[in-house]
């Protein structure tokens, strides 16, 4: 064949190929978001600032806003997010590539810069309060490789680090965040994700618009509106109106007239969350310093004990929340690394309690205090009071003090104190003990209120130590001496229930997220 000839039937092939593909159908465009899906949490956050909480409704409301560079999917596995790709490069360095091409909401590049200046903010002293902090301490610096590679170097090995980025450590627009007050960015917040901050009217609503430019695509709806409604029965009698489409804390006897709506819908899944009562066994300063021994009985292990073998929580589990929840043993899920199966939950026996009384000096009984939230969990109030019932019956006279959620956290918990004791949930999604024992019974940290220098150790070690079955038996130990200190009394691991409106696909998490960009509704409406 000549040359002639190959250029022509070459030239025929590609004028072939050409009209096959204009023949071809158009790829369909991303369809833009529509419509407007509104969420009934039982609280308002605290704060929009992203780095200054350590709790969910807030973390519902900015993860609609800011990204992590790390995320947990459907499933619960890490998946990459604003970070493409991660690799530990030695024991105490872990490397993160960024995401090429992805501007925050002000239009500042998401780049190393930024990861370090969030990730630094978090662990910086000057940076009050430091909510966060227990999750980032063995953070040393992080360190610029180039535009879109940071390194993150530790003080020691931190195997769970990656579990804590999917959950906090939330990349912000570090000229925004330099350019403005503490009290502006607690309101006003800017970040990458898949939705815009539009306006929050305090105790109100908040109000958020689809980033159409997010680097994961559009979402699909366009509008999300978050509200607090603190009533159980106010938030179930809102959906049943149409006044949101998605409520919380469903509880278990308003389960029945969702299932039986024809517009409604009830989902739920065994959530990540324990209840149970931290019991105060040392009092330590605003900045977490050890201070000493509580000046309240609760600092006599004999009386923690007692407080333990006074309470049934499975009666409370069958008469207040109709049988929807799961008695634990410690604050830790099955679902976690370093849950210990063979620990049990104590049993009722009134006979030890009197027993444990007397010989701590308390023959004839004490009076104390539980402080409780309301609206915060599923029926905690009526939990609250439900203990303060059976201790009272046991010898304990037990006042309850209800609180609301702002004034409870700011005024109380997260300053210590709110002793002698006080009713928490804590939904450890970084799946690890780490997250729930390091934050919450490891001294001098900003929820702790618990000194034992054995268990400190314990734990400490189990932070640092990158053999999985030596992590294990780490905890195994710690939560031996845990049970014998009794500085908490564990209660259940929730069952979040969840209404929900049919034109909203929408199912329940066990991480107890809400995630906007995994929310559709049927024919855009």
């Amino acid at each position: 064949m000549t040359r002639w000839a190959t250029m022509r039937l070459l030239g025929g092939v590609l004028a072939a190929l050409a009209l096959a593909v204009l023949a071809l159908p158009a790829a369909p465009a991303l369809a833009a978001p529509q419509g407007k899906v509104v969420i009934a949490q039982g609280v308002d956050p605290t704060t929009l600032d992203p780095h200054l909480h350590l709790e969910t409704p807030a973390s519902n409301v900015l993860l609609q806003i800011y990204d992590t560079l790390l995320f947990r999917d459907k499933d619960l596995n890490l998946v990459p997010w604003l970070a493409e790709s991660w690799r530990s490069v030695n024991p105490t360095t872990w490397e993160f590539t960024i995401r090429k091409g992805v501007k925050f909401h002000n239009g500042e590049d998401v780049d190393a810069e930024a990861v370090k200046y969030s990730l630094e903010r978090i662990i910086d002293p000057n940076t009050k309060p430091q909510r966060q902090i227990t999750f980032f301490s063995l953070v040393e610096r992080v360190d610029v490789v180039d535009k879109h590679t940071a390194r993150v170097v530790t003080k020691k090995p931190f195997p769970v680090l990656p579990n804590n980025l999917a959950l906090l450590g939330n990349i912000v627009p570090p000229k925004y965040f330099k350019s403005s007050d503490m009290a502006h960015l607690a309101k006003n917040p800017v970040g990458s994700g898949p939705y815009k901050f539009v306006r929050w009217n305090k105790d109100e609503q908040i109000v958020m618009e689809a980033n159409e430019q997010w680097w994961g695509g559009p979402p699909k709806v366009k509008m999300l509106v978050f509200r607090p409604i603190p009533e159980h029965a106010v938030r179930v009698a809102a959906l049943q109106a149409g006044e949101i489409d998605i409520a919380v804390n469903i509880p278990p006897h308003l389960v029945p007239i969702i299932d039986k709506h024809p517009k409604l819908y009830v989902t739920k899944a065994p959530s990540v969350r324990t209840i149970f009562i931290p019991i105060y066994t040392h009092k330590f300063d605003t900045t977490n310093k050890l201070v000493g021994p509580v000046e309240h009985p609760t600092k006599d292990k004999r009386v923690r004990q007692a407080l333990n073998l006074a309470v049934n929580i499975d009666e409370v589990i069958k008469t207040v929340l109709e049988g929807q929840a799961i008695r634990v043993a410690s604050p830790l899920t099955p679902k976690h690394f370093g849950f210990d199966a063979k620990m049990a939950p104590y049993k009722p026996d009134p006979d030890a309690v009197k027993k444990l009384l007397t010989e701590a000096g308390f023959p004839n009984g004490l009076d104390l205090v539980l402080n409780s939230p309301d609206g915060r969990y599923l029926k905690d109030k009526e939990v609250s009071e439900a203990v303060a019932g059976q201790l009272t019956k046991a010898g304990i006279r037990t006042k309850v003090r209800v609180y609301e959620w702002t004034t409870y956290l700011n005024k109380y918990v997260y300053v210590h104190g709110a002793d002698p004791m006080y009713l928490i949930g804590w939904g450890n999604t970084n799946w690890d003990a780490d997250g729930t024992l390091f934050p919450l019974f490891r001294s001098n940290q900003p929820l702790s209120n618990f000194y034992n220098a054995d268990f400190d150790g314990l734990v400490e070690d189990a932070k640092v130590n990158t053999d999985p079955k030596v992590r294990l038996e780490r905890y195994a130990q710690a939560l031996k001496l845990f049970r014998d200190e009794a500085p908490v009394i564990p209660l259940y691991q929730q069952m979040d229930l969840y209404g929900a409106n049919k034109r909203v696909g929408f199912q329940a998490l066990s991480s107890e997220q809400i995630v906007g960009v995994w929310l559709s509704l049927r024919d855009g409406k």
